[in-house]
Order: structure tokens, then C-alpha cells, then sequence
């Protein structure tokens, strides 16, 4: 009776399951989540729904009547606190015994809290649950200033949702420029002018040394003595992975959970997918652990596929994408050693693209407004295309002369 147990309430968990009864599979299903909500879509959390653009009934990635159709038994509100790998089953907080035939571990992340004095004051959010949306998006009825430490994706996200709510906002960044670890100079920056230009205050190298106040948080201390008032803080300082249950249980974890081309642990029964699997790229040749809904989507595939008898490989070309006011970001492949880079289309326009090549060969693309670009760039990329730069940059060769 114990059938496939998932653990995890995203993306990853839900395109698992109803890959798995896609595939007809018949064993039992059930699925644990810790947070008191069926699964949702992240992506607008700091985007469409803070911003007020997008309802809350439109988050649901699947109709409540959906699960008890497809045969699944939804749990929420279950935190599992071990993994009994010889007994084959889970524990929950309660107590509770949960066993399983096949697990699959989907269990993401949770926003990383800075090493930093004062980030337990009140007033100091972190987003990214639903619960965490909503406590912040309620405070931004009240409040009329935010700072944000971090320029990544999340934090430029909450940044442009709060400017249509007219809020004032600061945006402290670490490194040298905005989205540093994702993004080229050249897009980073594009991205720290429209933000400025918008009225956010963004601040590069420039660290921060506290969160300040006494029960409230009033604002930051930087590293060089200055104070910056706000009404709130958000801290977005990327993703801690939750590798820690399957760690305990003696599973391979490198900074997410070390899985094979099937998404399989070192352990048979037992499969991770998502944001918390780290698995070898071999287009890029290295260890990967990608957080995007496209890896959560298509490793879940691979999962369900391999446990229902049909293992595919699974060695994608990952894409992202970040909504920031009226521009689309589409990030395809991974820009990392590249040695020529190609620009298509004027960046004072508000559409243009940059290609990344290395050894001549396509590896990236970062596409602002431009979807033709990149639709072309992940097929190049996917098969090792050499396209001539000199056709890449020239607006009058059409992209889909690069397509088959």
C-alpha cells in the first residue's frame, strides 16, 4: 500500500505526481507538504501577486478537486523531521510513521537569513512562501519606505512591485552590481539604470553591517557608519537549500542532493528534483543545481518516467526569466566561460540581446524583450551550433534563419 511518497509542496512535487499518473502509473501517491496550502506558483509572489495585479485564486497550481481525481492524497501542514532509510519511511513533527515504496525529495529551499545583527526585529521579512507574501504585501499597506538587501532576481522583483505601489525604495547590494551571479555586466547594469530611473535608490559595494532598532526594525547600519531609515527591511539574500533531512540520512549532499541523469540518490528507492537536486550537466560539463520552474517541471518528468520503467537522461539547457516593471528578462544556458560575446539590437531602445559563445560555440543568451532571440539561442545552444557573430548582431537576419 505505501506506493511513491513525496515530500514537497512546489512545482517539482506537483509536476512528479501528476507526471506519475500520466504515465498510469497505480500505486498509491501521497504527497506532504510543510506549509498549510496546496501547491501554488512562486514566480508571481514578487512579482504579479505583490504588486496587486494577480488574485490569489490564480495561484493554485491545480484545482482542489484535481487531487482527489488524479488519486492523490494531499497532506499540508506536515513537517518531516527524519528520514529512516532502512525502514523505509518518513517521520513527521507528530511522531507519525509515513512509509513509502519510492520517496521522491522536493523539498526546495528557504530564504536565506544574513549573518547580520537585528534580523529577527520585527518588520524584517524574508519572501519566499505564500505566508511570507502575504505578511509583507499587508505591510505594504502601512508602510511608505522598504529597503531591500540583495539585487538579485527576488529583490529587483520587489523592488519595481513596491515602486507601483509608490513606495519609496533602497536597494542594497553587495557586489559590484545588480543580479551578480545570474546576469553579465552588461545586463546588470541595463537593469540598475531602469531601477534608478524608476526612483529606487540602488546601491552597489555597499555591504551591510546591522538591521537596526529595538523591537522594530527602523532601518540599516552600512559598513561605513551610515544609517538608512525605512518603515520595513526585506531581506533577499538568495536561497538556503533544504538538504538537511536527506544529509542526516547518510544520502551524498553537495550543496543540494548529489542525483544521477534519472534524478536517482545514491540510494534506489529514493529520487530528488528541483531546487534541492544537483545532478552533472553534460552540456556544461560540471555539477549543476538550477532553481528555475522549467528544471522543477522537467526533472519531475524525468523522475516519474525512470520510476514508471522509462528512464530518459536528463541533461537540459536551463532558461530563467525575471519581470521587472514592463521589461522581460530570458536568461537560456549558463553565461560562465564564455570568451565572445555578441549584442543584437540597441539597449536604449529597451530590446536587445547579448550571446554568449565560447570556442565559437553558443553556450548563452540574455534576451531583454526579445523572444525571438531567445528561442533561437536555446536550440543553438542545445545543439552546439556555431553561428557566425557577424549574422548573430545584424538586425536584418531574421532569427529564425537560425532555427532548422
Amino acid at each position: 500500500m505505501s506506493g511513491t511518497l513525496i515530500i514537497g509542496g512546489g512545482q517539482a512535487a506537483l509536476s512528479a505526481a501528476a507526471e506519475l499518473r500520466k504515465h498510469r502509473y497505480d500505486r498509491p501517491i501521497t504527497m506532504l507538504t510543510d506549509e498549510a496550502v496546496a501547491p501554488y506558483q512562486r514566480p508571481p509572489l514578487s512579482k504579479a501577486y505583490l504588486s496587486g495585479e494577480l488574485s490569489r485564486d490564480r495561484l493554485w497550481l491545480k484545482p482542489a478537486a484535481w487531487y482527489q481525481n488524479a488519486g492523490i492524497n494531499l497532506r499540508t501542514a506536515v513537517h518531516i523531521t527524519a528520514l529512516d532509510r532502512g525502514a523505509c519511511d518518513v517521520i513527521a513533527h507528530t511522531g507519525e510513521r509515513i512509509g513509502y515504496d519510492t520517496l521522491i525529495l522536493a523539498m526546495g529551499g528557504q530564504a536565506r537569513r544574513l549573518p547580520v545583527p537585528g534580523t529577527n526585529l520585527d518588520r524584517v521579512h524574508v519572501l519566499r512562501t505564500l505566508a511570507e507574501t502575504e505578511t509583507l504585501s499587508a505591510a505594504f499597506h502601512e508602510a511608505r519606505s522598504i529597503i531591500i538587501i540583495g539585487a538579485g532576481y527576488i529583490g529587483l522583483e520587489v523592488a519595481a512591485s513596491a515602486r507601483k505601489r509608490g513606495m519609496a525604495v533602497t536597494v542594497l547590494e553587495a557586489a559590484a552590481r545588480p543580479m551578480a551571479r545570474t546576469a553579465s555586466a552588461l545586463v546588470g547594469g541595463w537593469f540598475g539604470a531602469i531601477h534608478r530611473g524608476y526612483g529606487v535608490d540602488l546601491r552597489v559595494n555597499t555591504p551591510v553591517k546591522a538591521i537596526v532598532g529595538d523591537e522594530k526594525a527602523t532601518g540599516v547600519e552600512l559598513d561605513d557608519g551610515e544609517m538608512i531609515e525605512a518603515d520595513l527591511v526585506l531581506v533577499a539574500a538568495g536561497l538556503s537549500v533544504n538538504d538537511g533531512l536527506a544529509a542526516t540520512a547518510g544520502l551524498a549532499c553537495e550543496d543540494g542532493i548529489v542525483v544521477d541523469h534519472q534524478a536517482r540518490t545514491e540510494d534506489g528507492n529514493i529520487y530528488a528534483i528541483g531546487d534541492v537536486a544537483r545532478f552533472h550537466s553534460r552540456l556544461y560539463d560540471r555539477s549543476l543545481r538550477l532553481e528555475s520552474v522549467q528544471n522543477a517541471v522537467d526533472q519531475a518528468r524525468v523522475a516519474a518516467r525512470a520510476i514508471c520503467g522509462q528512464a530518459v537522461d536528463y541533461d537540459p539547457v536551463p532558461w530563467f526569466w525575471s519581470d521587472q516593471y514592463e521589461m522581460k528578462l530570458q536568461i537560456t544556458g549558463l553565461i560562465e566561460g564564455a570568451d565572445e560575446r555578441v549584442r543584437r539590437g540597441d539597449p536604449e531602445e529597451g530590446r536587445f540581446a547579448l550571446f554568449h559563445l565560447r570556442d565559437g560555440v553558443m553556450i548563452a543568451c540574455e534576451a531583454i524583450n526579445s523572444v525571438p532571440e531567445y528561442r533561437a539561442a536555446q536550440h543553438m545552444i542545445a545543439t552546439g551550433a556555431r553561428p557566425a557573430p557577424d549574422r548573430l548582431r545584424n538586425p536584418g537576419v531574421a532569427m529564425k534563419t537560425f532555427l532548422p
